[in-house]
């Protein structure tokens, strides 16, 4: 459902929407969000690691993404595939239904003063929206990472808890910079899927499930690629750094760390599974998302008949 028609919802409706098809979305491909997060944390091996005996062949060193799929599944079975699936639903929920209702907000309220709405002002629009996300629900992002790249199994109070030990309660929204500036991944992701939307299905009202998915994958990879670098970073940010790695001040400092040690490979490590994981997620969200968004529509539209006829039969 296009956000460039009159809006037959508000902005709750959307922003609900958004985080059921999100919920739904990266419950079926969770696994694919623990191989990527590991494979971005992990450190190239160096001549010092192979003389200490660490080699490509154990079991905490991954090559790729289905080498570490085996490796995590062979070492702690199925469940360590999900690890932390709690508090990334919980994350994805938040910061999805915060940036649609936001989205759905700015959107509306400039299309009231400016009907056409401009691809720059569409980008400017889905960056403000994903910024005011971002800073309200980063905490359980935090919180996540660390959970994820972890190998105890703690809880997300624990782990909260460990954060603000370490770094004050200030640690919750380490990575906040970054964050912001991965704001231009949400804005290409949802400006490019209207704008295709409106190229592509131009006469459509309604999306299909298939179409959806569709411009959701394509603007979703669009999106990955140009931001990928930042994403490395955020995750170095957030996880807990093993002994004797470097812990990272900025995400500058580990964007540098990576260019000086690892080179661009470095910069662009877990792509695989990170457009994997972002094709699929991205196309589910949207397909689940329009569809639920359409049942909501339809249960609005039945109230506001129902409080019509009790008001004519009073």
């Amino acid at each position: 459902m296009s956000l460039s028609k009159e809006a037959p919802l508000p902005p709750w409706g959307y922003a609900l929407s958004g985080a059921a098809g999100a919920v739904l979305a990266n419950t079926l491909v969770y696994p694919l969000d623990i191989i990527k997060t590991k494979l971005q944390v992990q450190k190239k091996l160096s001549s010092a690691d192979t003389e200490n005996g660490i080699a490509k062949g154990d079991d905490d060193y991954y090559e790729g993404t289905w080498d570490a799929f085996l490796k995590i599944y062979r070492k702690r079975g199925v469940a360590a595939l999900y690890n932390g699936l709690p508090g990334a639903l919980l994350g994805v929920a938040s910061t999805n239904f915060a940036y649609f209702y936001w989205y759905g907000f700015l959107r509306s309220s400039y299309q009231k003063k400016i009907p056409n709405i401009s691809i720059s002002m569409e980008l400017v629009i889905g960056a403000a929206a994903g910024a005011l996300a971002q800073i309200f629900t980063i905490p359980v992002s935090v919180v996540t990472t660390r959970q994820q790249t972890s190998d105890d199994v703690s809880t997300l109070y624990q782990i909260g808890k460990e954060v603000i030990g370490e770094d004050g309660i200030t640690g919750l929204w380490r990575g906040l910079k970054a964050s912001l500036v991965l704001v231009v991944n949400p804005a290409i992701t949802y400006g490019t899927y209207q704008r295709f939307r409106e190229l592509i299905f131009r006469n459509k009202v309604h999306l299909s499930a298939y179409d959806s998915f569709f411009l959701g994958a394509l603007s979703k990879a669009m999106a990955t690629i140009v931001s990928q670098p930042l994403i490395v970073s955020k995750v170095m940010l957030q996880s807990k750094p093993k002994l004797g790695e470097p812990r990272h001040r900025s995400f500058v400092d580990a964007l540098v760390y990576l260019a000086k040690h690892e080179g661009v490979q470095g910069l662009f490590k877990g792509i695989g599974p990170q457009i994997s994981k972002g094709i699929l997620v991205q196309g589910l969200l949207f397909m689940f998302k329009d569809q639920v968004e359409l049942l909501i529509l339809l249960l609005f539209r039945f109230v506001r008949a129902s409080r019509k006829r009790v008001i004519l039969l009073n």
